[in-house]
């Protein structure tokens, strides 16, 4: 089988670890996420400590492709973890990581976004995390700023914006299960494709 690779940018609340585990399963690859792909890098320590916080430039600075902020050198460790890994040939879904940047041209990668309903994913949150509305809107707020931060801080495209997607679906119109249902179908329609 022809390598296959799904990289899934998400917005807090929307399901989309949920539903890239998922496309994983359904399709019989590896599933990487933060907890997988930092533990190959970093120690669980420095990983909870420096994992998508902003570059403190007044303490750091880089010279070639040398880094002294921690934060940096364990965004670019990452980064050429993901893509050792695209390079090995290994089918897999990635989660966030800027992925879809990192592989953008790679030409077995499909690119994902889930975005959801606002209501919709703050009753998510509610529910999985036992928050209040106003704690669960505030997660939401706070998480996607700081994924989006990251994301737009080590790539050229913006993070969220459809032209760095191939697809981004709302998982409100058609629920999860669904959602990941027709993922699947378009993945497979690609690969199939690409064969």
């Amino acid at each position: 089988m022809k390598q296959i690779i799904v990289t899934v940018g998400r917005e807090h609340g929307s399901g989309g670890k949920y539903i890239a585990e998922q496309i994983a399963k359904q399709l019989g690859i590896a599933f990487y996420d933060k907890e997988l792909l930092l533990d190959s890098v970093f120690s669980a320590e420095d990983a909870a400590r420096y994992d998508e916080k902003p570059v403190h430039l007044l303490w750091s600075r880089r010279i070639g492709e040398n880094f002294n902020a921690p934060e940096d050198a364990l965004a670019h460790e990452t980064f050429d973890y993901i893509q050792k890994l695209a390079d090995s040939g290994e089918s897999f879904v990635v989660l966030g990581r800027c992925s879809d940047f990192l592989l953008r041209s790679n030409p077995n990668a499909v690119h994902l976004f889930i975005a959801g309903k606002p209501d919709q994913k703050r009753q998510r949150l509610m529910e999985e995390k036992s928050l209040t509305a106003d704690q669960a809107a505030l997660e939401m707020r706070r998480v996607d700023r700081d994924r989006k931060a990251y994301h737009n801080y080590y790539c050229d495209t913006k993070w969220g914006d459809a032209r760095g997607y191939d697809l981004v679906v709302n998982s409100g119109k058609l629920g999860i299960e669904k959602t990941v249902d027709t993922l699947v179908t378009y993945v497979r329609a690609y690969q199939a494709q690409n064969e």
